[in-house]
């Protein structure tokens, strides 16, 4: 199993990995490192495509599993997942041995941690987390501290053709998050999610910002895509803390 290790600046208790598709034991279509329950692949082999991870990354526990819904749900991670998953789409702890964890198929994964090593988030930053304030619910709940953020693998801003409606949530909000929209054609917009979220994370005055810039639409060789293939697996986008 192959994995991403984030490039930034962190402290050294901070441990981090961006999982991708190969390495696991999920047949077509979600050949074969899928990590998700919900996409319809086989429940042994995602337990056991679970258990390579936590075993090739040596993570302290069972990531924290959210029921990513899209939304502006940011919750405390604890120790261990053994409950259902909590309905939301970021996960904060300033715990030792708490793995915080989200999905994705092309959504945006961001990380933060504070300088000091001691907070540790993980978001899952679709369009529609974006649009609905993901990131600023997620910081509302954070110590005030200085941050330093992440931003893994998704849809590049080639591929990401959206309509007025999705230009028009976000406009609506700032008029700075106009500048991630180039036009296409008649009520069509090429979208640079990585640039939507560096954005928001200025207007918190986080500026300390790796990442942003591989594209898993274009490389299906490394990454799920749900854009490009409709139904497939999904990636893990993990942080924890020594």
């Amino acid at each position: 199993m192959d994995w991403i290790k984030p490039d930034w600046p962190v402290p050294a208790n901070i441990h981090a990995a961006t999982t991708l598709r190969d390495g696991g034991n999920s047949q077509p279509p979600y050949a074969s490192l899928n990590l998700a329950t919900h996409v319809g692949d086989c429940p042994e082999d995602v337990a056991e495509n679970r258990r390579i991870v936590r075993q090739a990354l040596k993570l302290p526990a069972e990531p924290f599993w959210l029921q990513q819904i899209h939304s502006a749900n940011a919750v405390p991670a604890t120790a261990g997942s053994e409950k259902p998953p909590i309905a939301a789409d970021a996960s904060f702890s300033r715990q030792a041995g708490v793995v915080c964890a989200v999905m994705t198929a092309d959504c945006l994964p961001v990380l933060l941690a504070d300088e000091q090593g001691q907070t540790i988030v993980a978001i899952h930053a679709g369009w529609r987390g974006l649009a609905a304030g993901i990131i600023d619910n997620t910081l509302k709940q954070l110590p005030a501290h200085r941050y330093l953020a992440w931003l893994g693998p998704a849809i590049g801003p080639d591929c990401f053709e959206v309509g007025d409606e999705v230009r028009a949530a976000f406009v609506q909000r700032h008029r700075a998050f106009a500048t991630a929209f180039k036009k296409q054609g008649q009520s069509k917009w090429l979208a640079n999610i990585y640039q939507l979220a560096r954005i928001n994370l200025w207007q918190h005055h986080i500026d300390q910002i790796y990442g942003g810039e591989l594209c898993t639409v274009s490389a299906p060789d490394c990454f799920f895509s749900y854009r490009r293939d409709g139904q497939t697996g999904r990636m893990a986008t993990l942080i924890w803390r020594d």
